[in-house]
């Protein structure tokens, strides 16, 4: 009864999460319902007994729309005393939303079964047999997967970067380049008469 309790409550938040997520208007708001998406996407699969899946979802997906929501806010500009002054006028929204994440996770803790699994069993658990695939007779997939994803990284650390006009930064080559005749003056002063 518990586990059909944390099924249609999840589904619910689910549903009504990603509804949030198409029709929010700010862009930072749109990515905070799709985080709570993904996370109650991941609640039903550790009732469904992929606790593998479950977690690739929220570290994987959670983490990159993490990224996501850091390099909109570095796109966008957007204006943060502006969002700060609205704070307190969300905040009874937060502490809702708060408190159905914590509800939610009381619930799977309590409806979630775990089998214990024995030492050379023959049926392995689905993270054993994941792991078994994906590092034995994929890896070398696994491994390009892994550099593709650092090379996308860095290529939106390039594509964020700015130079500000602000900030004087070393040119090392122009440094060395540098001639002592460039730079200083020698002059005759004669004695007495001071310098001008």
């Amino acid at each position: 009864m518990l586990q059909v309790f944390a099924f249609y409550l999840f589904s619910a938040v689910l549903v009504l999460s990603s509804i949030g997520v198409i029709s929010a208007r700010n862009p930072v708001h749109s990515v905070l319902f799709l985080i709570l998406s993904f996370f109650n996407a991941s609640g039903l699969f550790v009732l469904l007994g992929a606790e593998f899946v479950a977690m690739i979802l929220v570290i994987v997906y959670v983490g990159a729309v993490a990224v996501l929501f850091l390099f909109v806010v570095m796109m966008l500009d957007i204006n943060f005393a502006e969002l700060r002054a609205g704070m307190m006028r969300y905040m009874p929204l937060g502490v809702l939303t708060g408190g159905i994440l914590l509800a939610e996770l009381v619930t799977l803790a309590k409806a979630w079964k775990v089998t214990p699994v024995q030492v050379g069993e023959s049926n392995p658990t689905n993270t054993v047999a994941i792991g078994m695939q994906l590092y034995t007779d994929y890896i070398y997939p696994f491994q390009i997967a892994g550099l593709i994803l650092l090379v996308a990284m860095i290529g939106a650390i390039v594509l964020t970067h700015r130079r500000r006009s602000d900030v004087r930064r070393q040119k090392i080559a122009d440094q060395n380049a540098r001639r002592a005749q460039d730079v200083v003056e020698v002059v005759k002063v004669p004695t007495g008469a001071g310098a001008a």
